[in-house]
């Protein structure tokens, strides 16, 4: 039988979570209240509903203020993640409140590309990673610890170009201090704007480094004062700004970079609990071959252990090793350690918190709910065969269609996978639309080519290739691979392939324009205009409007053009020449000759 709560129930205490598009019947039980309640509230509100139907975001939230309750909206499926996350580390909520200890600063490194923040970690640290950087552009996130005089200090490296702009806000997100690159000779660019707005919003302190002082035409003012407009002030001109001239070329200016660092983090008092179990951020991550998905994480409170049971995103496992900067193996890593982990089943998405749970089955029951959400929520979009290739944009265009593109996009971590992913978003146009049928790390194998071939998709590998098998079955498949290691040249590439696939657009240029002074008849030749050049260049074989009092009365083409007796291939203004029309002979005195070509307009 049908149970009714009374309406007198006391409504739930805290906060209930409650998904969206929940019906009268779910809302009701949540909060202590029949479907009738809800359907009765709704009804005095003018909707009609029954109980069996979703309800609006506006209706949950207008009936819960009727009982004063709090509630939170989730997507589908969130509110059994949330139910679990309160289940298995309720716990760790309380070990917050225990005893914390000083930790090293988390230090990221920004600025604008090429402006030397690869170079200047490199000095930090005394390792070359520019050599192994294609183009010598940072790719994906480093991080690492160096010591300076007893103060472990760790550094995120994030890339400069303006595509990895997400991959330089997940880097705000974890760090403590940031140290903004500026080089004396080039000033502030966009991207440095860019660095700037992430530090701010991160509401971490920033420690400007002006590189480059070795070059002849450094300015050091000038990009103080262009800092200035963005209400950073230097500390020498009465503002809160450290700023340190340095050169990462000759190593001068470091040790007082690093002396300022240290001395930020004493101020800002930096501290977390070592004790307990693990929290972190997963900044990269990626599938290596023979050592399955390996991510980059920093903690931030707790220690990681090895055989720790590790959930992070969908992502679960038990750490089978934890590999620090230097490529050694370690059995445990505290707050603000840089680690790599390798045990996890999938490789996590960059920017996912990671956890560690009391066993495996934990993790793997958080890890397995959150992929369900994710798939549910439409996370992960189904592939969709209503595509073309690139080469077959401009049939569907002419047809009048909108052009989608399909699109395999695989890179060599995530990280390049979001900045290609939000960079390749970009270059949709009204008639060109981009849709990713896969998205992944790793190689390129058989299954994308398969899934390209059934989706008439074009594979894009960055800083990955396809093995001999898979390069076989794609020629053999028809199916296009372009392989990628700077992200400059993929941008490029693409964009001018779906401009070049667009129907070009003309417009008429008027090249001349000739006034008919007088009619030649011409026996076997017919009416020949004689005219002076009034404006312009008269050629020959160019299109022409036929004018008599402003009206267009015939457009065709000069079938020919002669001064005096000669043939001629070209008339300038000024001068007058004899036209002959193809296919019209009603000319008269006063009459004007237009003559214009169709010039391609070039997309931008």
């Amino acid at each position: 039988m049908t149970e009714y709560a009374p309406s007198t129930a006391p409504v739930p205490e805290g906060e209930v979570i409650v998904e969206r598009g929940s019906t009268a019947r779910d809302l009701g039980s949540k909060l202590n209240r029949s479907a009738g309640d809800v359907i009765r509230f709704l009804l005095f509100q003018g909707e009609m509903v029954t109980a069996t139907q979703s309800l609006s975001d506006d209706m949950i939230e207008l009936f819960a203020a009727e009982l004063g309750a709090e509630v939170r909206l989730v997507d589908p499926g969130e509110e059994q993640e949330a139910e679990l996350l309160a289940k298995f580390f309720e716990e760790d909520e309380e070990e917050e409140e225990g005893e914390t200890q000083p930790r090293p600063p988390v230090v990221t490194v920004m600025g604008h590309v090429d402006h030397g923040k690869t170079l200047l970690l490199d000095k930090i640290r005394s390792a070359n990673v520019v050599a192994g950087e294609a183009g010598g552009i940072t790719q994906h996130i480093g991080a690492y610890q160096v010591e300076w005089q007893g103060h472990p200090i760790t550094f995120i490296d994030t890339p400069g170009h303006e595509a990895f702009t997400a991959m330089r806000a997940r880097g705000a997100q974890v760090t403590d201090i940031v140290i903004l690159v500026v080089a004396a000779d080039d000033g502030v660019m966009p991207q440095t704007v860019e660095a700037i707005d992430h530090a701010k919003a991160a509401e971490v302190p920033i420690i400007v480094a002006v590189n480059k002082m070795d070059k002849p035409d450094a300015n050091s003012d000038r990009v103080l004062q262009q800092l200035t407009e963005h209400q950073l002030v230097p500390e020498k001109w009465g503002g809160e700004t450290i700023v340190v001239e340095v050169s990462a070329l000759q190593g001068t200016g470091i040790d007082e970079l690093l002396e300022q660092l240290v001395v930020v983090a004493e101020i800002e008092e930096l501290r977390a609990p070592i004790d307990g179990r693990a929290r972190g951020a997963v900044l990269e991550a990626e599938l290596e071959v023979g050592r399955g998905p390996v991510a980059t994480v920093i903690v931030q409170r707790g220690t990681l252990r090895v055989g720790d049971p590790i959930v992070a995103g969908a992502a679960w496992g038990k750490a089978k090793a934890l590999i620090d900067d230097h490529g050694k193996q370690i059995k445990e890593a505290g707050p603000s350690t840089p680690v790599q982990v390798l045990g996890f089943s999938e490789p996590p998405h960059a920017g996912d918190e990671l956890r560690t749970a009391t066993d495996l089955g934990h993790a793997r029951t958080l890890g397995e709910t959150r992929a369900q959400r994710m798939r549910l929520s439409g996370h992960a979009p189904a592939p969709s065969a209503a595509g073309a290739r690139l080469e077959d944009l401009f049939e569907q265009i002419q047809r009048g269609e909108t052009a989608t593109l399909n699109v395999v996009l695989k890179a060599d971590v995530q990280g390049s996978l979001e900045a290609c992913t939000e960079s390749l978003r970009k270059l949709e146009r009204d008639d060109v639309k981009l849709a990713f049928i896969r998205r992944g790390v790793g190689g390129i194998n058989e299954n994308d080519v398969q899934l390209a071939a059934a989706s008439n998709a074009t594979i894009i590998g960055f800083n990955v290739r396809p093995d001999r098998r898979s390069r076989e079955m794609a020629a053999s498949e028809h199916v296009e691979v372009r392989t990628y290691e700077i992200i400059y040249k993929l941008i490029e590439d693409i964009e001018s392939a779906m401009i070049g696939m667009l129907a070009p657009e003309f417009e008429e240029v008027v090249t001349g324009e000739a006034e008919v002074r007088e009619v030649f008849r011409i026996p076997r030749v017919g009416a020949i205009a004689g005219c002076y050049v009034r404006e312009g260049t008269i050629t020959r074989g160019s299109k022409v409007r036929f004018l008599r009092d402003g009206t267009v009365i015939w457009k065709g083409a000069i079938s020919s053009l002669k001064r005096f007796k000669d043939d001629a291939r070209e008339v300038a203004a000024g001068y007058e020449c004899g036209i002959g029309l193809t296919d019209y002979q009603d000319l008269k005195d006063g009459d004007i000759i237009e003559t214009f070509e169709e010039r391609e307009i070039p997309r931008t």
